[in-house]
């Protein structure tokens, strides 16, 4: 049965985000969100734990956006191929900015892991500076599809 709710889901998003950039461009930013997850689970402390689950938090609500911003996109410059609509690619650009620095966001805490592990003191300053920087990509690639429509 959940293989049907798979497929399903991939024809829903296919249809909303089509093949694109697009729809990679929502699948990066995905996967990030996906590896913060991951590293964060490692985290054996709990209070670091605690401590860098609301970053992480505040980075996933961002994905209901991103999903619409990549569906806006795609309405209004469609792509099936890997090929960048002009009149888009400064959105295009933020979002995979977002998603590139998402993923920094999730080495950041991979090495704060490390340095709890070892002894070292912490300080959360820099994944919530990362987090901030995740946040103020989204909202560009908003404000210009924004002036776009």
């Amino acid at each position: 049965m959940a293989f049907f709710s798979r497929l399903r889901a991939q024809r829903a998003a296919n249809r909303e985000l089509g093949e694109g950039v697009w729809r990679r461009a929502h699948d990066r930013f995905t996967r990030s969100l996906d590896r913060v997850f991951q590293v964060l689970e490692g985290v054996g402390d709990v209070e670091i734990y605690n401590q860098l689950v609301k970053p992480a938090n505040d980075m996933a609500e961002l994905l209901p956006l991103v999903r619409q911003l990549c569906a806006d996109a795609q309405r209004l410059t469609p792509s099936e191929d890997e090929v960048i609509p002009q009149a888009t690619a400064s959105v295009h650009r933020s979002l995979t900015k977002s998603a590139n620095d998402l993923a920094t966001t999730a080495q950041v805490i991979a090495m704060m892991r490390m340095q709890a592990e070892a002894g070292a003191p912490i300080n959360i300053l820099s994944v919530e500076h990362r987090a901030q920087i995740v946040k103020e990509d989204v909202n560009k690639a908003a404000q210009l599809l924004r002036t776009l429509e």
